[in-house]
């Protein structure tokens, strides 16, 4: 009997991430090639730069995930990989490099939706969770679970039982409701956002009042320092267009759903809150106060000329600290530095991860601060009550919106996942919320909630076993739907 063991490859976004998988419920080995010190200085993700940086990352990450599980090539079942929806060429870069892998082992190979892959980070960490620690070295297969049914406010729920799930990220903003069947899982659509996603505001209101990118941790940190209740955010109901006659909206998010099929109370929309933040900016004239803010956190970005974008540049190597030539430890015969930041995030529990973590960061590189002092130092008193009356509105729109839809639906389980749910006051809420309304909710550890390849390993088992996989014609799909 096989071991059950995936590679999983993941590079939808700005990371490059790989991880080792057992059945889809031991997490063997998770690495993952952060490009965050690349895109910061331009403020968000350059689609162009994130696929150079995947180039340079794919076969390092691989062999490092491959090694940190004690394992080879020849040991492996099957490999999945991401193929959307994300950035085209990031996307490109994981699905040629896994399809190459998967033909030379004769593997199979197993294509899985990012989004698909969120839910199943939540789910993989339930399994985790509920294993004992093993008595031998890499023992494999699943601890026998007891489940408690009255037990509300345990983060575990049955295996058979229907979830919603909030997936909420820079990029997504989806409510799904998910059934498990027969080991597998179908999801259903039931809300997103018509424009930006949750995690898009974050970004753009942190880049507006000067802080870095990504923006989630500099507002999350601050955010506890202000008054939440100080400028009254609001947010209005989504309305069915009646000149549209059931024909979806003109936005990005119509491509990829049916919004006019969709309940309107369900729908999420962000653009306006960020717009109220760029309005109250320039009323009480902080536009000053977060160009020297941005600054002083940033001096090199406004004392000099940014140097030419180019991968081989010696300037960039002499900024980031690391030589030129690395085309022997990268494998592909390419000069240029190497890729900012590899590390293997650990959940707590987590059985079967490696300890060892590497991290390449620039010291000089700002963090959120920590104590009132570090933030009245950064931000005055009313700065911080805007950043904390913004986090307080767009938890507050997420939490009621997503409590709403369960209870419509009669679900007793909810799923939050996604980049937005590392957030100290959402996961606060949520569990508080949670436990007044007798449901359960569940959140993955920090280090999956952010893009990782432990995710897409999980949500790869159920397909392995339904020998459900992807034929040698399978590219990259941006704007993949799930459960439409």
């Amino acid at each position: 009997m096989t071991r059950g063991l995936i590679l999983a490859i993941e590079s939808s976004c700005d990371e490059t991430a790989a991880a080792v998988v057992e059945r889809g419920s031991r997490t063997l080995s998770s690495v993952v090639a952060s490009q965050i010190p690349t895109h910061a200085r331009y403020g968000g993700v350059v689609p162009e730069l994130a696929s150079r940086e995947h180039l340079r990352a794919i076969v390092p990450v691989v062999r490092a995930a491959l090694a940190q599980a004690n394992i080879t090539l020849d040991d492996l079942d099957a490999i999945a990989v991401t193929s959307g929806p994300g950035l085209a060429g990031a996307l490109l870069v994981g699905i040629t490099y896994a399809k190459a892998l998967a033909f030379a082992q004769n593997i199979p190979l197993i294509a899985i939706n990012h989004l698909e892959g969120h839910i199943h980070a939540v789910l993989l960490h339930e399994r985790e969770s509920a294993q004992p620690e093993t008595t031998g070295a890499g023992a494999p297969g699943l601890a026998s679970e007891t489940w408690d049914t009255k037990d509300l406010h345990s983060p575990l729920a049955p295996p058979d039982q229907p979830a919603l799930a909030l997936v909420v990220s820079g990029g997504h903003t989806h409510l799904f409701l998910a059934r498990p069947a027969h080991g597998a899982w179908t999801y259903k659509l039931i809300g997103r956002t018509v424009d930006d996603a949750a995690g898009e505001a974050y970004d753009k209101v942190a880049k507006l009042l000067g802080f870095g990118y990504p923006g989630g941790p500099w507002i999350d940190a601050l955010a506890r320092y202000g008054n939440p209740r100080a400028v009254p955010f609001a947010f209005s109901q989504i309305k069915t267009k009646l000149h549209l006659a059931g024909r979806p909206p003109r936005t990005k998010a119509a491509l990829t759903a049916p919004i006019a099929n969709l309940n309107p109370h369900f729908l999420f929309s962000f653009s306006g809150i960020k717009t109220a933040v760029l309005r109250y900016v320039e009323l009480h004239n902080l536009r000053e106060e977060s160009h020297a803010r941005a600054a002083r956190l940033f001096p090199q970005q406004y004392s000099r000329p940014e140097p030419s974008i180019d991968a081989c540049h010696p300037e960039r190597a002499k900024r980031t600290g690391v030589p030129s030539d690395r085309s022997s430890s990268l494998g592909w015969g390419v000069e240029g530095p190497a890729f900012p930041s590899l590390s293997t995030p650990q959940a707590p529990g987590a059985p079967g991860l490696a300890s060892e973590t590497w991290e390449t960061t620039n010291p000089e590189t700002p963090r959120p601060p920590t104590t009132k002092a570090e933030a009245l130092a950064l931000c005055p008193q009313p700065t911080l009550d805007l950043i904390a009356s913004f986090q307080h509105a767009v938890v507050g729109d997420l939490m009621k919106k997503t409590f709403a839809a369960a209870e419509s639906l009669g679900v007793r389980r909810i799923l939050v996942t996604g980049g937005v749910a590392a957030n100290r006051e959402l996961r606060a809420r949520f569990t508080a919320e949670a436990a007044r309304r007798h449901v359960r909710v569940a959140f993955p550890t920090l280090s999956l909630s952010t893009d990782n390849a432990a995710m897409i390993g999980a949500a790869a088992w159920p397909r392995l076993q339904a020998k459900e996989f992807a034929g040698p014609s399978l590219s990259a799909d941006p704007s993949l739907a799930l459960g439409r």
